[in-house]
């Protein structure tokens, strides 16, 4: 089996172009490069390892590897019980850039977190999405909308 290195690359920045486009960022995708990993190493967090390898086995290689970069295996962060936590969780995650990147709205941080689940649906069959809603606590089922699994 040979790697193709060019071809990760390739599709991992269409993914990041894209996912910035999704978020109005073409011109930062820096930014929107912190926001999905932030998001994506949250869920990371609440999810079981299963469910996590059986999600980033249907996205790009480079973003497989943004998933799994520091990734403690089984090390759970607390109990992430709804958004509010969920949203504490992912900045976070961000770090000291949480306050560019989010701003002091959680407002802001729900949209971005509405939106990367509605954008993975292109990557992540509905049946990926559906396990990983159910095994999330009932005040986070709906950071992935109902409308995006019928979509």
């Amino acid at each position: 089996m040979g790697f193709n290195f060019d071809q990760y690359i390739t599709e991992g920045n269409t993914f990041l172009n894209d996912y910035a486009k999704q978020l109005s960022m073409e011109n930062d995708k820096d930014r929107a490069g912190r926001i999905l990993t932030s998001i994506l190493h949250a869920l990371r967090d609440i999810v079981s390892p299963t469910e996590s390898l059986q999600l980033i086995a249907q996205l790009p290689m480079l973003i497989k590897a943004l998933y799994v970069n520091g990734w403690a295996i089984g090390k759970k962060r607390g109990r992430v019980k709804n958004l509010t936590d969920f949203i504490d969780l992912v900045k976070k995650q961000d770090g000291s850039a949480a306050i560019n990147d989010f701003g002091y709205n959680n407002d802001v941080a729900e949209n971005y977190i509405h939106t990367t689940f509605s954008f993975l649906k292109r990557y992540v069959s509905q049946g990926e999405l559906e396990d990983i809603r159910d095994v999330l606590p009932k005040g986070l089922k709906n950071i992935i909308p109902s409308h995006i699994m019928n979509a």
